[in-house]
């Protein structure tokens, strides 16, 4: 159960709606958000609602049988759109592209890829500061000294910046410098940081985990949520199965299930989805025809000397082929 309350509410009411809750053996866990401020009921016992929802300070009442009650579309039928700012969101109505390198390695490279970027149009940029590599010898990206040097630059271009973080302690070193602060596959269930992206006003994108489920994506979003982050976006990015053949397999099923299960946007990344650059471009206009709200990919002036995920980027050649074919597929899609 889900109880919207009303801004004004006073606190005589707001005891009272919970003393009604637990009446009913459900305990209420409050959450404040940047955009509101809900009771969460947990229990089993079934009971007519109607009992409530007349209580003053009530704004609105909802029976959620997900346990992954606020990013259910179950009481919100109406997508979610997160705003970046300066007329620039992710959601329903407009098809967000991000796109930039895996890793951030230097000057030239970042005013390069925003010259390329701008020039097609393109507002928010992606790039790594602090890189998870399998390999502790890999380049591990520029830390807080290259995402200065990359806000600099993107803030002159009017350009978003998404960047990965990867613990806690990065957050509040992190916090000024970025649009949207992205979860890698392998951070989905790292509850700790979940829990901190929660108390921040920021955008926070959250990947499927390597071998995660549907639900267990949910989870993670219910958690940033339930911390009092509403501003979520969710990125099918593939998952590893018993598939040799690429790097993952890229779930286009998970696309619309999610639509239709929560709220969220829901973006693609046709890049790890599958990790081999000659597919990336009919990877990623199949994601829109399934119903994404965006898709982020990785582009390299020259993909050959990228010091990470080479193997999966596009040149900008190959970038700018690519947007205009998602602008086209997007019309298409929005003219049935």
């Amino acid at each position: 159960m889900i109880i919207q309350l009303k801004n004004n509410i006073e606190p005589a009411q707001k005891e009272a709606i919970i003393k009604k809750v637990n009446s009913f053996k459900y305990e209420a866990n409050e959450v404040k958000t940047q955009k509101g401020t809900y009771l969460i009921g947990i229990g089993s016992k079934e009971f007519d609602i109607r009992q409530i929802g007349n209580l003053a300070g009530i704004a609105d009442i909802h029976i959620v049988s997900d346990s992954y009650k606020l990013v259910s579309r179950k009481w919100k039928v109406k997508q979610s759109v997160v705003d970046l700012g300066d007329g620039i969101t992710i959601g329903e109505g407009s098809l967000a592209i991000m796109a930039g390198p895996c890793s951030i390695e230097g000057e030239e490279q970042i005013v390069e890829t925003i010259a390329h970027l701008k020039a097609n149009g393109i507002k928010i940029m992606r790039g790594g500061v602090f890189k998870p590599r399998s390999s502790p010898y890999a380049f591990r990206g520029m830390g807080i000294e290259g995402l200065q040097l990359w806000y600099k630059h993107a803030k002159e271009a009017g350009m978003k910046i998404v960047t990965e973080v990867m613990q806690v302690s990065q957050i509040e070193p992190m916090l000024d410098y970025v649009d949207v602060f992205q979860v890698g596959a392998r951070n989905t269930q790292n509850f700790n940081l979940l829990d901190a992206l929660g108390q921040v006003d920021k955008a926070v994108m959250i990947k499927r985990g390597i071998s995660g489920t549907i639900d267990e994506l949910l989870y993670s979003a219910e958690y940033v949520f339930s911390g009092g982050n509403e501003k979520l976006i969710l990125c099918e990015r593939g998952i590893r199965t018993y598939e040799t053949a690429s790097r993952n397999t890229l779930d286009l099923n998970a696309i619309p299930i999610l639509k239709e299960k929560t709220h969220l946007p829901v973006v693609s990344d046709p890049s790890h989805g599958i990790g081999i650059r000659r597919h990336v471009e009919p990877l990623a206009l199949a994601s829109v025809m399934a119903g994404a709200d965006g898709v982020i990919y990785e582009t390299h002036s020259n993909p050959y000397k990228a010091f990470s995920d080479g193997q999966q980027t596009l040149d900008f050649r190959e970038s700018e082929q690519l947007i205009r074919k998602l602008r086209a597929t997007y019309d298409l899609l929005c003219s049935f």
